[in-house]
């Protein structure tokens, strides 16, 4: 039984709902169907920290969907699930690939800059400032792009960036 016919959350079972509604209106393939109920039930699994079947379920909806702008948000999501497990350079990866497929997610831009200037933190507490300079200079020009493409949101990046001297 997929997990959308499940889940007990009134919002999640709404969101199903409008879901089908539009899936039964919209005229798609039934690969796509497949690969958006995939989705879906992946991004239900995700919200409730059952990691290892959301990723089942991204992976299925990957082999389905083709279309590249729809195939960002899930490698996206396979990212944060990467981040969420500290698996930085993976979570990198999957950022990469969903920006390759759709290059205005500032979501994914701002994931990237959070994960370098983190690991800039991380070299100064190894007593690497070389290596600290060259991740926080990363990570502003992560950030530099997530703002430009959405300048009211990511204000304590903006902040640091002031404050650092990295903002133009």
């Amino acid at each position: 039984m997929p997990r959308s016919q499940i889940n007990g959350n009134f919002i999640d079972k709404t969101f199903s709902i409008v879901a089908n509604i539009l899936l039964r209106i919209i005229p798609t393939t039934s690969g796509e169907k497949e690969a958006f109920t995939y989705y879906r039930d992946g991004m239900s699994a995700q919200s409730e920290g059952n990691y290892a079947e959301a990723l089942q379920n991204y992976y299925e909806a990957m082999r389905l969907e083709i279309d590249p702008y729809d195939r960002s948000y899930i490698l996206y999501n396979i990212g944060l699930i990467h981040t969420s497990n500290g698996e930085h350079t993976k979570a990198l990866e999957y950022y990469f690939r969903a920006l390759e497929r759709n290059p205005f997610l500032p979501q994914a831009f701002n994931n990237m800059a959070v994960i370098c200037h983190y690991r800039g933190e991380q070299a100064i507490r190894q007593g690497d400032s070389e290596i600290a300079e060259a991740w926080f200079n990363q990570a502003a020009e992560y950030w530099k792009q997530a703002i430009a493409l959405t300048p009211g949101n990511y204000i304590e990046a903006q902040n640091w960036l002031k404050i650092t001297r990295r903002f133009e």
